[in-house]
């Protein structure tokens, strides 16, 4: 087992590998403890190229065994150049880590994966979450692929095509009245009463590692070197933060020699708590989620106050962005890419235009834009782009229009 315990980040109480979502002692969370020097002697580029091409090439920096066969395997999605909106930015270089190209097409199938190979060892049979969308649809592919058994818990407004792309799968969709802050604190209070992998709460510790993957995937696809900067979103903090804690541990183990990138996070004004707290060098306070970006609407976030850290660690930032520039960061990061991607790579973009006009980030920096997921999910901001000409099925008809006829 790579792992060795769980340790808490508050009191440093530790205790084993199992599904305790939080410190009994304190209630702080907790982090799975690596013997880093015995990885930085048994880990190799050479033993990562020799593995699968997905998460499972990392197993031995995971807190988990890889499965002996690795059903639906999430990761290894593409590192692609972004040449024509780093020059409308103003940006040396500009890569996009496509996370669409996940099996649910957003980033939780890394985290799910992770966490459901843990609850296998544990011989559970039910996936379970509270979710915004995009982990409703990775827990109930999982479930599906291992042949077990899901139950998610969603706002009772969330995007339909997030839902119908969740029950495809037979998951059990519980629609809660009230924000994702109710569903989190529901399913924490069952987490008590039933046998189920709550992957998100009991099995928290684990599923959080599958976020690092983002960043050995990043530097194996740069040759094993770093950007300069990384761009993010944050809904709990948990992605944002653990992206950073890859980078540092690929250092550790001697797998890269670049320092860890500067990270700037973004979050929807209407929702943006960890973007204040940053703003204003104080602790995060808890807010109603109003945004139109669901899959960050988490107005209690969990690992809030360790993505603030983690921005002023890296002399990074987090800013807030405007509700009414997500759907045009959006159309602009499709007419610039060809990428359609969710609300959240709205807000990353948003992020990012901030950092330049402030200059933080410029010509001689070469940046990676995380697209954490697929904007056919959430639709909406760009409805309004759709405005097809009507025309008679007349070849004529369509070059009168185009002037070519008069």
């Amino acid at each position: 087992m790579p792992a060795q315990s769980l340790r808490c980040r508050s009191c440093a109480s530790e205790y084993p590998l199992e599904d305790v979502g939080s410190c009994p002692a304190c209630f702080g969370p907790l982090d799975p403890v690596y013997d880093w020097d015995a990885l930085a002697r048994a880990v190799t580029r050479e033993t990562i190229a020799a593995g699968p091409t997905s998460i499972w090439r990392y197993a031995a920096l995971l807190p988990v065994e890889a499965p002996q066969e690795a059903r639906l395997a999430p990761g290894f999605t593409p590192l692609v150049p972004a040449a024509r909106l780093a020059d409308e930015l103003g940006l040396r270089e500009l890569w996009l880590k496509l996370d669409t190209a996940n099996p649910t097409h957003s980033f939780k199938d890394r985290v799910v994966a992770v966490a459901a190979q843990k609850a296998r060892g544990l011989g559970l049979e039910t996936l379970a979450c509270s979710s915004t969308g995009n982990l409703a649809n990775a827990v109930a592919a999982r479930a599906s692929a291992e042949g077990m058994e899901s139950a998610v818990f969603c706002p009772a407004d969330l995007e339909p095509e997030k839902l119908v792309a969740t029950a495809v799968f037979g998951a059990t969709i519980y629609a809660v009245q009230g924000s994702y802050d109710d569903c989190s604190r529901l399913t924490v209070e069952l987490s008590f009463e039933l046998p189920w992998a709550f992957v998100n709460v009991g099995l928290r510790s684990y599923y959080a590692e599958g976020s690092k993957t983002v960043a050995f995937e990043i530097a194996e696809q740069l040759g094993w070197d770093a950007p300069d900067a990384v761009v993010a979103p944050i809904a709990s903090g948990s992605l944002y933060s653990k992206i950073a804690e890859g980078f540092d541990q690929l250092r550790r183990v001697g797998l890269v020699d670049a320092s860890i990138p500067r990270m700037f996070g973004a979050q929807a004004q209407g929702c943006s708590p960890v973007a204040a707290a940053f703003a204003a060098d104080e602790k995060v306070v808890p807010v109603r989620p109003r945004t139109v970006a669901r899959s960050l609407a988490i107005g209690n976030p969990a690992d809030g106050d360790k993505a603030v850290a983690t921005a002023r660690s890296t002399e990074g930032a987090v800013y807030a962005v405007g509700e009414q520039e997500i759907g045009l960061n959006m159309a602009t990061l499709a007419a610039h890419t060809g990428v359609f991607g969710e609300t959240a790579a709205g807000v990353s973009l948003g992020a990012l235009r901030e950092a330049v006009e402030r200059g933080e980030l410029g010509r001689e920096d070469r940046v990676v834009l995380v697209v954490t997921g697929d904007g056919l999910k959430t639709p909406g901001p760009v409805a309004g782009l759709f405005e097809p000409i009507g025309i008679e099925a007349d070849a004529d008809a369509v070059l009168e229009r185009l002037g070519v006829l008069t």
